[in-house]
């Protein structure tokens, strides 16, 4: 009779884990990007600031500083960002600092924006529709970050 109920027991609770199991896929979907996004869901100007930590001069024996700051830019919808901005880097100020870069946008609304004369490279992530763009540094020799929303 023991060797019965500990059988049953057994195989309820197994039954109970596949139904969890089994349903609980369906109860957590997992988060994914929004879909639909390209080159041309940038389109207009943004402010934007930016901060972070960088090398002086690329050079691997100098301790990185810190430098923050923000600009306005513009893009045009079809792959091409240009901006102003203007930004203090351990202490110094930089004002008025022109800035253009290629961006490629991908349908799950990440891309890329890669700068015309060779730094400040970022990954992006497009956020409600296009009202606001995550970047995020992917050059060695330093660290930083962005947040720019639509005008």
């Amino acid at each position: 009779m023991k060797r019965i109920l500990s059988a049953s027991l057994a195989l309820a609770v197994l039954a109970a884990l596949a139904i969890v199991t089994a349903t609980s896929q369906h109860i957590v979907q997992p988060a994914y990007a929004g879909s639909g996004c390209s080159d041309a869901t940038l389109k207009g100007n943004y402010g934007f600031v930016f901060s972070g930590f960088a090398v002086p001069g690329q050079n691997p024996k100098v301790k990185e500083v810190p430098f923050a700051g923000v600009g306005v830019g513009s893009f045009d919808g079809a792959g091409n960002f240009s901006a102003t901005f203007s930004f203090s880097q351990n202490g110094g100020i930089y004002l008025n600092n022109p800035y253009t870069a290629a961006y490629v946008v991908n349908p799950d609304c990440s891309g890329s924006l890669i700068s015309t004369n060779g730094d400040a490279n970022g990954a992006l992530a497009v956020v409600s529709g296009g009202a606001e763009v995550l970047v995020l540094d992917v050059d060695a020799g330093g660290t930083w970050t962005m947040d720019m929303k639509k005008q």
